[in-house]
């Protein structure tokens, strides 16, 4: 049986298998829920391996509607922005209400901001959006000098923390440095160097005026923002490293008291009480660990298993929820108690505070 080929369309074709595979292989690396007076979640902010950051209305999403892996269900964003050239890495915002920025970073070594309201408020149609908003802020990282005058490649950024009382911005970079920008005159205010490789994740502790960084070179370390110095190294496989094994530090997370620190190394958390400077526990897992959050005393954390495990602070398990991503990068809990999560294939999973899924879905491309 022959079909008609006279209509066609060999562009067409091809379009739809560039856009099918751009779906299947972008990944969500972080999740993050929208500041707002209502107590019940409402916007949830993505960003993603293709350098965009969409928000989604949780209130126009099909709640009750779990897809699977291989037919996700496709929602167009409410807002859209086309951040940054290469991965979008992170996002947070930097204060609150209307006049509360989105900040992002990635892999183009840029921190940009955006006005939230204007984001959410744009007049421009969604599917252009992206190419007409220009951020209200942009900074980029320094080049370093090598021999002959020679200029490195811009280092990326992979992390970002934020701390509004100092007008501070923290970044984790590609090399090895942790910055603090200064968010009225967006210059550079402090340098922390120490570590030995890359930052995976940096954390404000603004009751003590310091932060938090993990990197590759294994270890995390404390920084007094004031001086700038490292004031505590923390090695959680220390006793393993004498045996030759090196995991590098993917992610941390404080608790709301700010005097607990989890670690995420390899397939193992480690629990630190910061006043005592002291590991409480060690927790095992089968895959390796890429994000960790607190929920009071407990922690939930993925990795590179489709699953949201949730554990006590003294390291039993608690509970684990299969979940559509193979590979989890982002956990982030809202404080009514509902957790969304993003990772490989665009896939965005929203839990309501009962454990049970609320919705599954994938960002349309744009």
């Amino acid at each position: 049986m022959c079909g008609d080929a006279t209509s066609w369309d060999e562009e067409a074709y091809r379009e739809s298998i560039v856009k099918e595979r751009e779906i299947q292989t972008r990944t969500v690396f972080r999740t993050l829920w929208s500041p707002s007076p209502n107590p019940n979640p409402d916007s949830l902010v993505l960003a993603s391996s293709d350098g965009s950051l969409a928000s989604f209305s949780l209130s126009k999403l099909p709640l009750g509607f779990c897809s699977s892996r291989d037919q996700p269900l496709l929602v167009e964003p409410n807002g859209y922005v086309q951040g940054h050239d290469g991965p979008a890495y992170d996002v947070k915002f930097y204060g609150d209400g209307e006049n509360a920025l989105l900040l992002s970073c990635g892999d183009d070594g840029h921190i940009r901001g955006w006005k939230w309201n204007d984001f959410l408020n744009s007049q421009v149609p969604n599917l252009t959006q992206g190419n007409c908003m220009k951020p209200v802020l942009d900074m980029v990282n320094p080049q370093h000098k090598g021999p002959w005058g020679a200029l490195s490649p811009i280092p990326e950024n992979n992390a970002i923390a934020v701390d509004t009382q100092g007008g501070s911005i923290f970044s984790g970079a590609g090399d090895s440095c942790a910055y603090c920008w200064d968010v009225e005159n967006a210059k550079i205010k402090t340098v922390f160097k120490g570590h030995s490789d890359y930052l995976h994740c940096i954390v404000a502790r603004n009751s003590n005026n310091q932060i938090v960084t993990g990197s590759e070179d294994g270890t995390a370390r404390i920084w007094d923002c004031r001086s700038g110095k490292c004031t505590q190294v923390i090695d959680p496989e220390k006793d393993r490293k004498s045996k030759g094994f090196i995991s590098c530090v993917s992610c941390i997370a404080l608790d709301a008291s700010e005097s607990w620190l989890v670690c995420g190394s390899g397939r193992s958390l480690s629990v630190w009480n910061l006043p005592a400077s002291e590991c409480v526990s060690r927790i095992s897992s089968c895959a390796s660990i890429q994000d960790v959050s607190f929920d009071d005393n407990q922690i939930l954390a993925v990795g590179a298993q489709p699953l949201l495990s949730r554990f006590h602070m003294n390291g039993m398990i608690l509970s684990q929820i299969q979940c559509a991503p193979q590979s989890a990068f982002s956990v982030s809990l809202h404080p009514s108690g509902v957790i969304a999560l993003g990772g490989y294939g665009g896939l965005v999973v929203v839990i309501s505070e009962f454990g049970s899924h609320l919705c599954t879905f994938c960002c349309q491309c744009v």
